[in-house]
């Protein structure tokens, strides 16, 4: 693609000044699965909502230096730090127009970044100590991310963000939070996930809540493979039946790479032949010590053996990343090319949780074009 990316206009991004990027990349359809709502704030966002509310625990309230904190803390090595984070995040997310607020944003910020889809989660469990019942939540955020789609769509930058409701895996709401997630199936959620500490919080804790998405012919994923081994995903998949699997960058354990050809062991190769995506975020791998640098992320060999991989952002306020940062990234970094990025995008659109037509649509009249656009040439995926 070459190093001339003196065009590209900056833009920022979730308080991401973004002069990074290429001309190409930044241009190029995009597809997203994995990002949490409460971790793409804007820094300003945060300011504003917390002095309406009166929220008074925000370390500065200068933006650009708050910013700085968020990737500083995330940066740190100490899981209290990243935590607490998100402690003032969710906590400028109780109100009905402090969810709206934030929904909007993100559908806005996710356009600008070229994104064409997105699936955004959340925890309506997390969104409540202010009174809010979580149908109200779950309203005020489909809400914003209408009107956030219309914005932008009139800006020439269409859009569309569905939303996968989330359980906290430490907690016990995760029947409750499967049915919200039907309740509001047919206005914007499209699936189920569950999130948190894995050691110690198996999948399994919550069969109740997957067998019942089963019955009702429902889609889930499940954080897997992040910061716990291949008993994590194991489990993930053949007692929960997940249909995709959030990182699962630990599945790298049952590949033996010390020959001249990389030997899969039995559950890769199920992951492998069943075509299960894996949501992958390599900045975000790289703060919790999933992965040593991006040359290094287990994505790039997963890429090669032909996983159904696709690459996400997870964060983009704690990471300060956009997933156009995070393809330069990989390009700059571990020899992507921009046919790869077409490649992980047409990966990330085989596995949305809208129905398939819907999924064709775009794949052909949006991304297809749109590669083509920048001298990618057509072939099969």
């Amino acid at each position: 693609m070459g190093d001339d990316r003196g065009p590209a206009a900056p833009h920022t991004l979730c308080g991401v000044t973004d002069t990074a990027v290429s001309p190409e990349i930044a241009a190029a359809p995009k597809a997203l699965l994995h990002d949490h709502l409460d971790g793409g704030l804007r820094p300003q966002t945060i300011i504003e909502i917390s002095d309406e509310i009166g929220y008074a625990g925000l370390p500065t309230t200068d933006a650009a230096a708050l910013d700085r904190w968020f990737r500083e803390s995330a940066d740190s090595g100490s899981l209290v730090r990243y935590l607490e984070t998100f402690e003032h995040t969710v906590a400028v997310m109780q109100t009905e127009s402090g969810l709206y607020r934030v929904a909007k944003e993100c559908a806005l910020d996710l356009a600008a970044d070229g994104i064409v889809y997105a699936e955004s989660r959340y925890a309506p469990e997390q969104h409540v100590a202010g009174g809010l019942s979580m149908p109200a939540v779950v309203e005020a955020v489909n809400a914003g991310f209408r009107d956030g789609e219309a914005e932008a769509a009139a800006a020439g930058r269409p859009i569309q963000v569905r939303a996968l409701l989330t359980a906290m895996r430490h907690a016990a709401r995760s029947r409750e939070i499967a049915e919200l997630a039907i309740q509001y199936r047919d206005a914007g959620v499209v699936g189920f996930d569950i999130a948190g500490a894995e050691a110690g919080y198996p999948p399994t804790r919550h069969l109740d809540a997957f067998e019942y998405l089963q019955r009702e012919n429902a889609h889930f994923t499940i954080h897997a493979g992040e910061a716990f081994g291949l008993p994590s995903i194991w489990e993930a998949i053949q007692y929960c039946g997940a249909d995709r699997l959030g990182h699962g960058v630990m599945i790298l354990d049952d590949i033996d790479t010390s020959g001249p050809v990389p030997r899969l062991g039995r559950l890769a190769a199920y992951v492998r032949d069943a075509r299960i995506p894996l949501e992958m975020c390599p900045s975000s791998n790289l703060q919790t010590g999933a992965a040593a640098s991006y040359a290094e992320h287990p994505i790039t060999l997963l890429k090669d053996l032909r996983f159904r991989v696709t690459v996400n952002t997870d964060n983009r306020l704690m990471s300060g990343t956009t997933l156009g940062m995070e393809f330069q990234h990989l390009v700059d970094e571990a020899g992507w090319s921009l046919a790869d990025i077409r490649w992980a995008t047409i990966n990330a659109m085989k596995s949305a949780f809208i129905p398939f037509d819907e999924r064709l649509a775009i794949i052909d009249t949006i991304v297809k074009p749109g590669y083509a656009a920048l001298g990618v040439p057509a072939y099969a995926v």
